[in-house]
């Protein structure tokens, strides 16, 4: 996100700007978003990974969220706001309400945030740019938590590995991010719906052969 949109994150570096989505109000916004599921994963982790991570319970929430998605896109809310600079601090808090859903497994951050924001008034494509801002300082801290909690496991030869899953990931993460953004400005979800319950199907399948 940080090279997608370079003057939006630049902006947000601007704390004495705090018009719109930028500076201080910028940086509450995410703060806010971010509160929600970072306290509740921080406190309900060790259930979440001891509970939820099963075949059966990720089909779960691959399947409820693919219900979602098409049910959201069959009565499309109303757009009340449209645009990063227009959404409010109550906006930040509900969408990270509903962020809080993808610490189940299947369910997805980026769909379970998309949809919240599109249920508050928020237009699809701002829905998804903000999705995307909003991963950054939850998945940062998450990575940061789980590198300590394994740092007894890790060795200065494992830089190299790091190094290159870095440069794999951002790449793909980067042509990721500019096709999905570029696609909500002309589609809907519908697709990913339907994608999600075949991946749902197939994975209780699997979980029921064994």
């Amino acid at each position: 996100m940080v090279t997608v949109y370079p003057r939006r994150f630049y902006g947000l570096l601007r704390l004495g700007d705090n018009s719109g989505f930028a500076g201080c109000r910028g940086l509450g916004l995410l703060l806010l978003t971010s509160l929600p599921a970072g306290l509740l994963g921080l406190f309900a982790r060790g259930a979440i990974k001891s509970m939820l991570f099963q075949p059966l319970t990720v089909a779960a929430g691959l399947a409820v969220g693919a219900v979602w998605i098409l049910i959201i896109e069959r009565r499309t809310p109303r757009v009340r706001r449209s645009g990063l600079d227009a959404l409010r601090w109550q906006d930040a808090l509900a969408v990270g309400l509903f962020q809080c859903l993808a610490l189940w497994p299947g369910m997805s951050r980026s769909s379970s945030t998309i949809l919240g924001s599109m249920m508050v008034g928020i237009e699809r494509k701002t829905a998804a740019e903000y999705s995307f801002f909003a991963a950054v300082p939850l998945l940062t801290a998450a990575a940061l938590y789980e590198l300590y909690k394994s740092r007894t496991y890790l060795s200065p030869a494992d830089a190299p590995w790091f190094a290159v899953g870095f440069v794999v990931s951002y790449l793909f993460a980067w042509l990721s991010v500019r096709f999905f953004i570029r696609f909500l400005s002309h589609h809907t979800l519908v697709a990913f719906g339907w994608y999600r319950l075949a991946v749902a199907a197939a994975a209780v399948i699997w979980a029921l052969r064994g």
